[in-house]
């Protein structure tokens, strides 16, 4: 189904892009901690920062650098409840030539924004990725079958739908097709890839060829070319 196809290959791009967003944000923080001046700041307010469903508060800190200027920034992280109170001693870290772009010596202040892009771009080139790779290993798998496979002819039972799949709040349907071998007397139910329509309508044989491993039933294709194919 196309949605799938556009799917997997927007995931992988988002998760990528993350990655390397988190690469950079990454690198800017390490750079800046190899540069800074460690001092002392105390916490002299909270800000609350409302989004659209929760308030999040971040501190103001107030240190001196070692000229003795007396600097105040805002934390770029907040959290709620927050992490801090009013009187509170915090480290600072600073660069000298701009001690405006100070930040509090904590984990999350410094690492927070690579380890969230890092964490969910990771998991977005995942889905990408694993989707990617199934559909070639199944696509491998047809070819490898369509050209080597042994056919033989599968009684149709009967065409149903995947409950176990839903794009879009739809189902695909599978087409289910049985066929006894004759060297092992055993019977095997074999079922389709999923077609995006109801295929009723179109079966009118009442066998289907089935593509298997011949030494194993177990690995098959259940041929579907008779079908039309869907429009887009």
């Amino acid at each position: 189904m196309k949605v799938i196809s556009v799917v997997k290959y927007l995931f992988t791009i988002i998760g990528l892009a993350m990655l390397v967003g988190a690469f950079f944000a990454y690198k800017n923080s390490h750079d800046f901690v190899a540069e800074a001046i460690h001092t002392n700041g105390t916490v002299v307010e909270l800000i609350s920062s409302r989004s659209s469903d929760s308030i999040s508060y971040r501190p103001v800190v107030e240190f001196k650098t070692k000229e003795g200027d007396l600097i105040e920034f805002t934390s770029s992280t907040g959290s709620n409840p927050p992490s801090y109170s009013r009187g509170d001693a915090v480290e600072v870290l600073y660069l000298e030539s701009y001690p405006d772009k100070a930040e509090i010596n904590s984990f999350f202040s410094l690492w927070g924004l690579s380890t969230i892009l890092g964490g969910m771009g990771a998991v977005f080139f995942l889905v990408g990725f694993l989707i990617i790779l199934f559909g070639g290993l199944k696509n491998k798998k047809r070819k490898y079958l369509l050209e080597r496979g042994y056919p033989v002819k599968a009684v149709f039972q009967s065409a149903e739908i995947n409950g176990s799949l839903s794009v879009n709040g739809r189902n695909p349907y599978q087409i289910y097709a049985q066929w006894k071998n004759p060297a092992t007397n055993e019977l095997h139910l074999f079922k389709s890839e999923n077609i995006w329509f109801d295929p009723s309508d179109h079966i009118s044989q009442e066998e289907i060829t089935v593509f298997i491993e011949k030494d194993n039933p177990k690995k098959y294709y259940v041929d579907i070319s008779f079908l039309p194919k869907l429009a887009n």
